[in-house]
């Protein structure tokens, strides 16, 4: 193989990832040329409203997945938490790459901290899970929808249309904007989605040299994680946009930490679990996990949180 095309989304952050993996694969097959095919995505067109309300999967993924497989490209590299829990036949993630900083972000050109924002502060975030944890600490809180770019949020906030933001930390990092903002705080305490912070690597089915190259990327310990994550996403059946926040993280003694909440967007009612588990235990947690919540009422719980999603901003029927 003296070519390798990889399909990446034309935006800032999606073409440092691009790029890291060129890298890498260069690196370890100097011997192969990587060229990058960049595609805006639909998820990258709509930017008028809040994603949860266009309905469908893949936003962010399907039109690298067409490129794949018209043949136009060998692989795809994509921001794991946007990857729905269905691949399309014919595609496959081959490989899921070591899992950076989870954390959600806290910035502020005004205030110090999340918890010295003032009574009726406006914080910014199109996340419904983001939204249902922040209302729920903190249900004074006027919580905005924030669409855009990285740089555009940033530029939002720095115009004073938003008292804060949330971000998730590791583009802001990989991007090196973190030293813009005056205020940074880790929100510990909010859990990220799925694949928060790790590569999926998809690749054609049945190119076993693309598979072979792509594994090499592969982090076990974060497949692991990751694929509970989906696992359990799946068993609810939500969507990328829903709000649920789902992470599993392998401890120092080697136990399993896996910790679910779903609930309503303003953060008014939520199913919260978390389990410890021995390695041994880890397989199909994500799922056994589910249908605990299942059982607790989940499903009943996320059709209403569907209806109440951004309900002010649906146009009304006639």
């Amino acid at each position: 193989m003296k070519k390798l095309t990889i399909a990446t989304r034309a935006s800032q952050l999606a073409l440092w990832q691009a790029y890291h993996i060129k890298a890498r694969i260069e690196k370890a097959h100097p011997e192969i040329s990587v060229e990058l095919e960049e595609i805006t995505s639909r998820g990258d067109k709509i930017l008028d409203r809040p994603l949860a309300l266009v309905g469908g999967k893949g936003h962010f993924t399907k039109e690298l997945e067409d490129e794949m497989l018209a043949g136009r490209a060998d692989l795809a590299v994509h921001s794991l938490k946007d990857v729905p829990t269905f691949i399309p036949e014919g595609l496959e993630l081959a490989a899921i790459t070591e899992r950076q900083d989870q954390s959600d972000v806290f910035l502020s050109h005004q205030f110090s901290s999340f918890e010295a924002l003032p009574e009726g502060a406006v914080v910014g975030t199109t996340s419904l899970r983001r939204r249902m944890q922040l209302l729920q600490r903190r249900p004074d809180l006027q919580v905005k929808d924030l669409r855009g770019n990285v740089n555009t949020r940033l530029r939002k906030l720095a115009e004073g249309q938003y008292d804060a933001i949330i971000l998730a930390y590791i583009g802001l990092a990989r991007l090196d904007l973190l030293r813009e903002i005056p205020h940074v705080q880790k929100l510990e305490w909010m859990i990220p989605p799925m694949g928060q912070a790790a590569l999926g690597i998809e690749i054609v089915t049945g190119n076993e040299t693309v598979r072979q190259i792509a594994m090499e990327l592969d982090d076990p310990v974060t497949h692991l994680c990751t694929d509970i994550e989906r696992e359990f996403v799946s068993a609810v059946g939500a969507g990328c946009s829903a709000p649920v926040a789902v992470n599993a993280r392998r401890l120092i003694d080697g136990e399993l930490d896996l910790r679910a909440m779903l609930g309503y967007p303003d953060g008014s009612k939520v199913l919260y679990e978390e389990l410890l588990l021995p390695p041994e235990e880890a397989e199909g947690s994500g799922g056994r996990l589910a249908q605990k919540m299942i059982d607790d009422g989940a499903l009943e719980l996320l059709a209403e949180a569907e209806k109440l999603a951004f309900k002010d901003e649906r146009p009304e029927r006639l």
